[in-house]
C-alpha cells in the first residue's frame, strides 16, 4: 500500500509540475500552483513520518517546515507585489530563507542518528569543499553586491543571505554523503532536492550577474526546478528506507578516500588559483586577499587531513604486524613469530655463556575432547589453557602456540631444572582437568636451532608414547651429534 501511495504521489506530482507552465502566466493561478505544489510536499512528509515512524522524525519535520515556508514565500512576495510594486528586500524573503536553517537543522538531526558527530575526517573534507565554494561565493555573489548602493545594509544582508545559506547546506549535504549517506534511498531523494535547490540558485546568480531578465518560459523552467526540488522531499519521506535514516550508521571507512570525493577535493583546492588566474588574465586581481585567505585555508586542511590518513595508515601497519605475529585464537604468539626469536635467544645464550631451553606442549587427546565436546569447546579449552600458562611464564619467556593442539616456549637464561619446574606450574593450572605431554631440551650451545626444535619434538613423542600426561627430557632420549 504504501508503495502505490508513493507511486500515486509521483504520478500526481509530475502531473502538477509538467502542467505548471500552461498556468505560469496566470498572475493568480500561476502563484497558486506553486504553493500547492510546496504545501502539498510538507504535508506529504508529514504523512510519511506518521506512517513510517523514524527515529529521527525531527528530521523530516525539519525539512517539510523548509519547504512549506519557502513555498508560503511564493504566496506572500505576490501579496507584497499586489500591494505595492516590486519590494526588495521583502517579508517573502524571510519565508524564503526560512528553508535554510530548516535544512541544516535537518541535516544535524540525521548526522547525529547516524553517529557522525565525532567523524572528524568527514568534517575536514567538507570543510575543505567549503572553503572552496566559499570563494565561489564571496568573489561572484557576495562582494559585487557590497559595492551596489542601489542596496540598503538590510539588502545587502538579504542578498548576501541565499549564497551563504547554498554554501552551508551543501557543507552539510557533502558530510553527509561522505559517511555513506547516499546508500540510503530517502537520503538520495533529499540530496537530490538539494541539488535541485542549488541548481536553481546558482541559475539565478548568473542570470543576475550577466544583467538577464528572468520571463516566460525561463522563468518557468526556473520555478519547475525549484517545485522538483519540493516534490522530492515528499517523495523521501514517503520512502521504507526513511525508517533507516534515523538509525545509527557507520561503514567503517571514516578514513577512506573514494575517487569522487578525491575529485571534489583537487577542485577544491586548484579554486583559488584559477580564480587568480581568471582575474589576472582580465588585467585586474581584484581579490588577493580573499584568495590568499582561503589558499591558506584550503592549504591547511589539506595538510591535516593528510597527517591524519598517515596517522592511520601507521595504525594500520602496526596492526597488521601484530596479526603477522600473533595467533587468531589463544591471542599468543605463532609460529612464525616464536620461530624469529629462536635465533637471536641462541645467540644471546652463546655471547652470555648461560642456558637456553625449549619446551614443546601438546595437549593429551585433544581429538577426543573435540569429538566428546564439539569444536567450539575445543576452541575455547586452547584459549583458557594459553590465558592460564602464560601467567605461569616469566616476562621474558615466550610461549607460542605451535600449531593445533601443540605450544612451544622458549625459556631464556633456564637451565633444565628450572624449565622442567615451569612446566610443573603449567600442568598444575592445565584447565578442565586436562593433561598434557611435554618434551624439553637444553641447547647445546653448538647445535642450530632447528635442530634443537626438533630434540625437544622427538622428547614430546617420547613423553606421548610413554604413556602421555608427563615430560621427557631429550638428552636421555637421543644423544647430540
Amino acid at each position: 500500500m504504501k508503495s502505490r501511495m508513493l507511486a500515486a504521489y509521483a504520478v500526481v506530482m509530475a502531473g502538477m509540475i509538467g502542467f505548471y507552465p500552461v498556468v505560469a502566466d496566470h498572475p493568480w493561478l500561476g502563484t497558486a500552483w506553486q504553493v500547492a505544489v510546496g504545501w502539498g510536499a510538507a504535508a506529504t512528509a508529514v504523512v510519511g513520518v506518521r506512517r513510517h515512524r523514524p527515529a529521527g522524525q525531527a528530521a523530516w519535520l525539519l525539512f517539510a517546515a523548509g519547504v512549506f515556508l519557502n513555498a508560503t514565500g511564493i504566496a506572500v512576495a505576490a501579496v507584497v507585489e499586489w500591494a505595492s510594486g516590486p519590494v526588495y528586500p521583502s517579508v517573502a524573503d524571510a519565508f524564503w530563507l526560512a528553508l535554510y536553517p530548516c535544512l541544516v537543522a535537518g541535516m544535524l538531526v540525521v548526522q547525529r542518528r547516524h553517529r557522525l558527530g565525532g567523524s572528524w575526517t568527514a568534517t575536514l573534507d567538507s570543510a575543505t569543499i567549503t572553503a572552496g565554494l566559499g570563494l565561489l561565493s564571496w568573489v561572484y555573489v557576495v562582494r559585487p553586491t557590497v559595492h551596489d548602493a542601489s542596496l540598503t545594509l538590510v539588502g545587502h544582508l538579504t542578498l548576501a543571505g541565499y549564497p551563504i545559506g547554498d554554501v552551508v547546506v551543501l557543507a552539510m549535504t557533502t558530510r553527509l554523503l561522505i559517511r555513506g549517506g547516499w546508500r540510503l534511498p530517502a537520503l538520495r531523494a533529499v540530496v537530490g532536492a538539494v541539488g535541485l535547490l542549488l541548481v536553481g540558485d546558482i541559475l539565478w546568480v548568473v542570470w543576475s550577474q550577466l544583467g538577464l531578465e528572468v520571463t516566460g518560459l525561463a522563468l518557468s523552467g526556473m520555478n519547475m526546478i525549484f517545485l522538483t526540488s519540493f516534490a522530492m522531499v515528499g517523495a523521501a519521506a514517503l520512502h521504507p528506507s526513511t525508517r533507516q535514516v534515523g538509525e545509527p550508521f557507520d561503514d567503517g571507512t571514516e578514513q577512506q578516500v573514494r575517487p569522487a570525493l578525491l575529485v571534489a577535493l583537487t577542485a577544491a583546492a586548484l579554486v583559488g588559483p584559477a580564480v587568480l588566474t581568471t582575474q589576472a588574465v582580465a588585467g585586474r586581481v581584484t581579490d588577493a586577499f580573499a584568495i590568499a585567505a582561503s589558499s591558506a585555508v584550503l592549504f591547511l586542511l589539506v595538510v591535516t587531513r593528510l597527517a591524519g590518513l598517515v596517522r592511520h595508515i601507521e595504525t594500520q601497519s602496526r596492526q597488521l604486524r601484530e596479526l603477522a605475529r600473533t595467533d587468531a585464537l589463544t591471542g599468543l604468539s605463532n609460529r612464525r613469530d616464536w620461530t624469529t626469536h629462536l635465533p637471536y635467544a641462541t645467540e644471546q645464550a652463546r655471547r652470555t655463556g648461560r642456558p637456553l631451553t625449549v619446551v614443546m606442549i601438546d595437549l593429551d587427546h585433544f581429538k577426543r575432547f573435540n569429538d566428546d565436546f564439539g569444536h567450539p569447546a575445543g576452541d575455547r579449552l586452547l584459549k583458557s589453557a594459553a590465558a592460564a600458562w602464560q601467567e605461569q611464564v616469566r616476562a621474558v619467556d615466550r610461549l607460542a602456540r605451535y600449531g593445533g593442539e601443540e605450544f612451544i616456549l622458549l625459556l631464556p637464561d633456564a637451565p633444565l631444572a628450572d624449565a622442567l619446574a615451569t612446566v610443573e606450574r603449567l600442568r598444575a593450572v592445565t584447565p578442565l582437568g586436562q593433561t598434557f605431554s611435554a618434551g624439553a631440551a637444553q641447547w647445546t650451545g653448538v647445535e642450530t636451532s632447528d635442530e634443537l626444535v626438533a630434540r625437544a619434538d622427538r622428547a614430546l613423542y617420547a613423553a606421548k608414547h610413554a604413556g602421555r600426561d608427563r615430560t621427557e627430557v631429550a638428552d636421555a632420549v637421543t644423544a647430540v651429534p
